[in-house]
């Protein structure tokens, strides 16, 4: 279906035409018509399916043909990450670009001058408020945010938002709107805290499932089966066997993302780092410069994981296992965008061959394993997954037989 048979005014067209989009997703396709209808929907879908265009399109187009209060907040977007918040702030600034309808995004981690701007936008009425629930609640909490007005309330990234214990902050948020409202919520899985969620703020709405915790057909998937110190020059070596131009390397910890980070750049890797110890402007910088080609690897937390905007990213390498199969899902995610194919290695060490199997289990199947080079000597035997023992319960109670 082509964005023009959506009915869009012409002022958003003349935007979606800039932003190079032409056919809509199958999520796109699917939300965009009961949007527009005025339906609250719950949609999952996985990262790279086109989901913020899908609920940003229509809001736009509802604001710009129909009544709205000016000089108010008409639509909140609540996102669980700064990234994010600014990825869909610059996706609206985009499509948007040619109407009348202004935005800002509001997070944390800057500095007295980026709250003074939210407060001003905020005390102004901004037609959208795209932001994470913590900067939000601190605004809230100084009384001179107003959201009587709110007509559209999306949740984005809903079970990540959960996972980080945002439920209470988002229902104090619900609490200052008008209980008359559009609710939008998407999420990449819907465990039970999802449904919860969605029964208490949806009403009647349009279920839509897109292809949920599956990676894209065209990753190229590998598992290398490593001792813990033998990651860092495997990683090495990974990098020096193909001319790669963006690489994505994903940690489990702040320290290990230092520690590697470091290690390739005394290596002579173009390499930096993001994580949650660095200032926001300095994250910032990371991903503009990663994006337009200046550094071609990233080492980080999973704070990448979603929320990050770069469709020809080559290779993604998880030099830890990740918790789960839906993290696991959303890092290899970032390469083999819009269509293109891509390469996620995934390094596992033998404490880490248990979790990994059962990742592969979500999958639905094995992950093919990569050949470790002889020059690294021994490796892990893969029939050795370590299970953890039980511990033996000294305060066992007896029980009458």
């Amino acid at each position: 279906m082509k964005f023009t048979e959506f009915g869009f005014y012409d002022e958003l067209l003349d935007g979606i035409e800039d932003m190079n989009y032409a056919t809509a997703t199958p999520v796109q396709e699917q939300v965009i018509p009961s949007i527009i209808a005025g339906k609250d929907v719950i949609a999952a879908a996985q990262t790279g399916t086109g989901k913020t265009a899908a609920f940003l399109l229509p809001i736009i187009h509802n604001l710009l043909s129909k009544p709205h209060d000016s000089h108010k907040i008409n639509a909140v977007i609540i996102v669980p990450t700064r990234e994010l918040a600014l990825q869909i702030s610059q996706t609206f600034e985009g499509i948007a670009y040619y109407t009348s309808i202004c935005s800002i995004a509001v997070y944390g981690g800057g500095g007295g001058e980026l709250f003074a701007t939210e407060k001003k936008a905020l005390q102004a009425g901004v037609d959208v408020v795209i932001c994470t629930p913590g900067r939000m609640i601190a605004h809230l909490n100084m009384g001179y945010v107003k959201l009587d007005a709110v007509k559209y309330l999306v949740l984005d990234e809903a079970d990540r938002m959960l996972d980080m214990g945002f439920y209470e902050d988002i229902i104090k948020i619900l609490s200052y709107m008008p209980k008359h409202r559009q609710n939008l919520m998407f999420s990449a899985t819907m465990p039970q805290g999802i449904r919860k969620l969605a029964n208490t703020i949806l009403h009647q709405p349009i279920e839509v499932n897109i292809a949920i915790s599956k990676p894209p057909e065209q990753i190229a998937q590998g598992a290398f089966y490593v001792f813990d110190a033998q990651k860092v020059p495997l990683v090495k070596y990974v990098l020096t066997q193909k001319q790669f131009d963006s690489v994505l390397i994903f940690c489990g910890s702040k320290i290990s993302v230092k520690n590697l980070c470091e290690e390739l750049k005394k290596a002579g890797f173009s390499v930096d780092q993001i994580q949650s110890d660095l200032e926001q402007a300095k994250r910032e910088q990371v991903l503009l410069d990663f994006k337009n080609k200046k550094l071609k690897i990233v080492v980080a937390t999973d704070i990448l994981s979603r929320g990050i905007d770069i469709e020809d990213i080559d290779l993604v390498i998880n030099f830890d296992v990740p918790h789960d199969g839906e993290d696991y899902v959303h890092r290899i995610g970032r390469t083999a965008r819009a269509a293109t194919k891509g390469t996620a290695y995934t390094f596992i060490s033998e404490k880490e061959q248990l979790k990994f199997k059962n990742i592969e289990k979500l999958l639905g199947n094995a992950v093919p394993i990569q050949t470790v080079p002889q020059q690294f000597g021994t490796t892990p035997d893969l029939n050795a997954v370590q299970h953890k023992p039980k511990k033996k319960n000294k305060n066992k109670k007896f029980k009458l037989k």
